[in-house]
């Protein structure tokens, strides 16, 4: 059996860690796969059957450990190449791309880029301006191919840094279509389903942090509710929780926080932040809507699996992902949007990133969200429509173009 790598720079939570666990328990099905990661302090949040091996390489540290760790990385992998003699090695995530492609022996390397890299909002400073000036131009022609998760993410690649198109090809993120519409039938607990069954539910999913963008979110939603009832769920959890609370208070939003202490689960608040569930797709299914204010993306896992529930869905028209899974027809428009756009299976919004243009973007964002309430005939049409676009996305449509990807590099 061909043996393959795959790379990551750690297991912990991401959608990242989800798309490499997928491809692996579905690449073990065809190839011997070997999983590696550069060190395991975020423990294995999405473990699969197949091999692990760590490359046992600590991060942080001073600029001069990480250079250090970035070389230890680089010849621990190039020895377990040696020993493994994969014939293909397949990297998640920018800092394993590089080790791979710095590791590279005569296996062929592919690459496989998540999410825009233009926007990223992380890529800062000098670090982020060598990133993408220096090591992205530079490298990642090495590679014998590089997979994008997003149709979008090839014209970055190829005009923002010189990318050459031939080795570029886009395979999307593929979703376990039946395993999230059977769990989004697991019933929630009397107080929950009191939750729901008060008033309309808008409803979000994924990590608290700069790039899902949820504090327009919360003022929105606050000048929606004297126009409409309401209420605003948050499923998951990260490091803006409490930045993100604070805000809800001081909009004068009634706010439930499952972390505090003392917390009750009840109608009576505005806002629920949920926290982390082992079955967030429960929380998803009852609601009246999804709201995904996101500032960039890839190819969405969190907006994918919300229109497997049946959700209405309503999203920025953010780099990369959202217009292609909503309005695949079209192309992005010169200018960003600035008015709601109804997409073949659901509705693109303004980006809520803009100060200048922000006031105006959060009264379409508010206007939207008062309309499809008021229309719960639209609300099951555009429902019903999410729910067929994403037999698109099964696992047996998407990964066969993985493993023909495989066998092609593998067996020239």
């Amino acid at each position: 059996m061909t043996n393959i790598l795959l790379l990551i720079s750690n297991l912990g939570l991401g959608g990242a860690q989800r798309v490499f666990h997928d491809h692996s328990v579905e690449l073990g099905r065809h190839f011997a796969v070997t999983e590696v990661v550069f060190n395991l302090d975020g423990g294995n949040v999405y473990p699969s059957s197949n091999e692990l091996v760590s490359l046992d390489v600590a991060g942080g540290g001073s600029p001069l450990n990480k250079v250090r760790n970035f070389w230890r990385r680089i010849e621990r992998l190039k020895a377990l190449k040696r020993v493994r003699r994969p014939a293909v090695c397949i990297s998640h995530l920018e800092g394993a791309d590089y080790v791979n492609l710095l590791s590279k022996g005569p296996e062929k390397v592919i690459l496989c880029v998540h999410g825009s890299k233009l926007h990223d909002q992380n890529i800062q400073g000098a670090v982020g301006w060598l990133r993408k000036n220096v090591l992205l131009p530079a490298l990642y022609n090495r590679a014998d191919r590089i997979v994008t998760v997003s149709r979008d993410i090839v014209p970055e690649l190829v005009e923002g840094f010189g990318v050459k198109p031939e080795k570029l090809l886009t395979i999307n993120n593929f979703f376990e279509v039946a395993q999230v519409e059977a769990k989004s039938h697991e019933p929630l607990s009397a107080t929950e389903a009191a939750v729901y069954a008060a008033g309309p539910v808008l409803v979000t999913a994924g990590r608290l942090t700069i790039q899902k963008n949820q504090a327009p979110l919360l003022d929105a939603f606050a000048a929606l509710l004297p126009r409409r009832a309401a209420r605003l769920v948050f499923v998951g959890d990260g490091e803006l929780r409490e930045a993100l609370v604070t805000h809800a208070r001081a909009l004068g939003l009634r706010v439930f926080a499952a972390w505090e202490p003392g917390a009750t689960l009840t109608p009576d608040h505005d806002v629920y932040f949920l926290g982390m569930q082992q079955n967030p797709f429960k929380y998803l299914r009852p609601a009246t809507a999804f709201v995904f204010p996101s500032a960039w993306e890839g190819f969405p896992m969190a907006l994918g699996e919300a229109m497997i529930c049946g959700l209405p869905v309503l999203s920025t028209d953010c780099p990369t992902g959202p217009r292609e899974m909503l309005a695949p027809a079209t192309t992005a428009p010169a200018a960003p949007l600035r008015q709601a756009e109804r997409g073949t299976y659901g509705l693109l919004l303004p980006m809520l990133t803009q100060p200048a243009t922000l006031a105006v973007d959060l009264g379409v964002w508010t206007d939207a969200l008062a309309t499809l309430l008021a229309d719960p005939a639209e609300q099951a049409r555009l429902g019903q429509l999410a729910r067929q676009r994403m037999q698109d996305f099964t696992r047996e449509r998407i990964a066969s173009q993985w493993v023909a990807l495989v066998n092609e590099l593998a067996h020239p």
